[in-house]
């Protein structure tokens, strides 16, 4: 294996040059083509054989993503590739395009410095290619455009010269209206849009294996003539020799994606929040390998003879083995037992990875996926914004008890590969619930768990996610503690949008200095006078301490905290978790004595207290709902906006496409259940439809009672609503 030996060396010979590394992610909606053009790379830059259409998908390695014909887990591959006489080497990660798996895609984000965004040349940007810029572009992440599946046009649409450079140009304007729109209001970057002239845009097949670009064209000769001329004669083996799409994209990544040494100096300030001052600062904004180690950590994986491997960005100092490292968030230090770097999609052990690299590490026994990692303690990087709740939960139990012990392990080592995965274990009913992004998210896992680990379970059936919020502010009222002798005055009231918004993207949070939290509060409408009085926020509700001059409330406010979250973690109407909730402590009555005053006294008062102010502000149900895109040749589309009407949904828009009619509008996600067999049966399975989470809104009326009792039945809660609920 002398060449894979040769590789190898190659890649470390360049770890050590940062201006020669090229940090990248493939996105794009799903079914655009990333995968197979990830592997006509990979050919390409010959770490794999070139053999024939690119059909292998080298990247999707799971046996159910080979099966689905999805990629579902983020996959880092490093190549090298010689550009202008000089090697480079690109470390790529191919990110899932399906929206349940948004999650992979934030993280992917964070470990590079350009975006490939891959777009189908037939169907256009699609909701999912909007998501997917915007979260390169908050990132900091520069983006370049590719269009594949050009062949379509010539073979499937016929289209001429100027058709296409119509269609072409029109997926070009609407990339760029996404990126202005994006970064119109970013200092820190310039002209970020792209351009055919500047050769930030590439064209072409990846299931054919031809590209080109403005400066490809230049340098072989072939124009868009040529490519329509060799496609429609078959002769695709020649269109491949002449311009071959691996070096056509992999110039394009060279020549204008930025290097870590261009882009981290912008990219720190945007993703840390620590002090730009400090020796700490410079090392990650000069890339500087002989700084404290800095990674964060994007993804877990697990390895059958390794254990856990921690893959992520390194953005200062060296990573080698046998190094103690603290991990942002836990205590102590973990000790790295190897390092690595990804050939193709394999792993390779090397002595160590400078900054500047995608490392592989074992060891870290601690770190989750967004972890930091580093020599010293620092402030962490912000947390990874994943724009997404969690809206559907499915139990999940082991068919055999003898596999309990081994399940509950599994769903620990779940909820730590993927954030976007809330595992919850009920320790009286012994039931597990995960709850995730939508149906094939939770379907996918619960196969893992069978397949990988070989634990036969029972699923339930999928259960949606609610919320409570309260919908007017209320009058004081007042919690009284078991012995009588602690009271607490709270008032509530909604949280205005903007704030909750802020407190969700993580721009507002406890573990800022007080100063930033205030002015962001102040930013997004808060009064001066609350901003100042922030005691704690959790989830998205802020308690405010009104109070003044209360003897040993400082000692208690801990339990008052404990309370106040037991409190919103299970609502009083159904048990579901408050939002969007500002609770302000008015007035405490405590007793001298702290014997009376314990947990056993405060936290039920405190509880109380927060239910009768949610009750007074008229709390009521939310349901997540989905947005929906149907796309449906027209003479289905009456039945295709049918089927969004019947499920409590509305149509906001219908407009035609090319050849063919989008439904937009939006839909519960509990009546979205089972919504993929029904479309396809309303429309002779000829819709294509894409699904994505859009928040929570107000449960009609008329519906609250009856879901309350449904869900208190089935978390065995009492079934009559206390007296004072009186207003649906």
């Amino acid at each position: 294996m002398g060449r894979r030996k040769k590789i190898v060396q190659e890649c470390e010979r360049l770890m050590d040059k940062p201006e020669n590394i090229r940090n990248i992610a493939i996105a794009a909606h799903v079914d655009h083509g990333k995968t197979t053009l990830t592997d006509n790379l990979l050919a390409g830059a010959g770490m794999i054989a070139d053999e024939g259409e690119a059909t292998r998908l080298m990247m999707d390695t799971e046996e159910d993503e080979q099966e689905r014909g999805i990629t579902i887990d983020a996959a880092n591959v490093s190549m090298t590739h010689e550009y202008e006489d000089t090697n480079h080497l690109i470390n790529l990660i191919d990110t899932p395009g399906h929206v349940d798996f948004g999650g992979d895609v934030t993280r992917a984000m964070r470990a590079v410095d350009g975006a490939l965004v891959v777009v189908d040349a037939v169907e256009g940007a699609m909701p999912q290619t909007e998501t997917v810029v915007r979260q390169a572009l908050r990132e900091g992440v520069k983006p370049t455009l590719f269009i594949n599946k050009v062949d379509r046009l010539i073979s499937e649409l016929q289209e001429g010269p100027e058709e296409m450079q119509e269609r072409l140009l029109s997926v070009i304007a609407d990339v760029n209206e996404l990126i202005r729109g994006m970064t119109q209001d970013m200092d820190d970057i310039d002209d970020w849009t792209v351009s055919v002239e500047d050769g930030t845009v590439a064209f072409g097949s990846a299931l054919y294996r031809w590209g080109v670009s403005m400066p490809s064209m230049q340098a072989t000769g072939i124009d868009f003539g040529d490519i329509i001329e060799l496609e429609r004669n078959g002769e695709r083996q020649e269109l491949h020799d002449r311009t071959p799409l691996s070096d056509v994209v992999l110039d394009m990544v060279c020549e204008h994606f930025p290097n870590p040494l261009d882009a981290q100096p912008r990219r720190i300030p945007r993703i840390w929040r620590g002090d730009d001052e400090s020796e700490l600062a410079e090392g990650m904004r000069l890339v500087d390998d002989e700084g404290e180690v800095v990674l964060m950590v994007t993804d877990i994986g697990i390895d059958p003879h390794a254990g856990e491997i921690a893959a992520g960005r390194v953005f200062s100092g060296t990573i080698e083995k046998g190094q103690e490292l603290y991990v942002s968030g836990t205590a102590g230090k973990n000790r790295v037992q190897s390092v690595g770097i990804y050939m193709g999609g394999e792993r390779e052990e090397v002595e160590h990875v400078p900054a500047g690299n995608i490392a592989a590490v074992t060891g870290l026994r601690d770190a989750i996926a967004g972890s930091t990692v580093s020599s010293v303690e620092m402030t962490p990087f912000e947390s990874i914004e994943h724009i997404s709740e969690p809206v559907i939960t499915k139990s999940v139990e082991a068919k055999s008890m003898d596999d309990l012990p081994k399940l509950i392990e599994t769903l620990r080592q779940v909820s730590k590969e993927d954030p976007t995965i809330q595992v919850t274990i009920n320790e009286d009913t012994g039931e597990h619930l995960i709850s995730g992004q939508g149906e094939l998210h939770l379907e996918v896992i619960t196969q893992r768990i069978e397949r990988n680990q070989g634990i036969p379970v029972n699923t339930g059936e999928p259960i949606v996610v609610y919320r409570e919020a309260i919908r007017e502010p209320t009058d004081t009222v007042e919690g009284i503690s078991p012995n009588r002798h602690n009271r607490f005055y709270l008032t509530a009231e909604p949280l205005p949008e903007e704030i909750v918004d802020q407190i969700k993207l993580g721009e507002v949070s406890m573990d800022m200095p007080e100063q930033e939290r205030r002015e962001a509060l102040q930013e997004a409408g808060m009064d001066k006078d609350t901003s100042q009085n922030v005691e704690h926020i959790f989830g998205t509700n802020v308690l405010i301490d009104d109070t003044k001059g209360i003897q040993h409330l400082n000692e208690t406010m801990e339990l008052v905290i404990e309370g106040l979250e037991e409190a919103l973690d299970e609502g009083p109407l159904a048990g579901e978790p408050v939002q969007g909730t500002l609770l302000r402590l008015n007035d405490a009555r405590l007793h001298e004595d702290t014997i009376h005053r314990g947990p056993a006294q405060v936290i039920p008062a405190v509880r109380r207290a927060v239910h009768r102010a949610l009750i007074a502000g008229k709390v009521a149900l939310l349901e997540p709902i989905q947005d929906v895109r149907i796309d449906v040749p027209s003479e289905h589309m009456g039945s295709a906006s049918g089927e969004i009407q019947g499920r409590r949904g509305r149509v906001d828009d219908m407009y035609q496409e090319g050849d063919l009619m989008v439904i937009e509008g939006i839909a519960p996600v509990d009546e979205m259940i089972g919504f993929s067999s029904d479309i396809r049966s309303a429309t002779e399975g000829r819709a294509s439809w894409n699904t994505e989470n859009a928040g929570f809104r107000v449960m009609a009326d008329n519906l609250q009672r009856e879901t309350i009792m449904e869900i208190r039945e089935r978390k065995g809660m009492k079934l009559e609503l206390p007296e004072s609920i009186d207003y649906f």
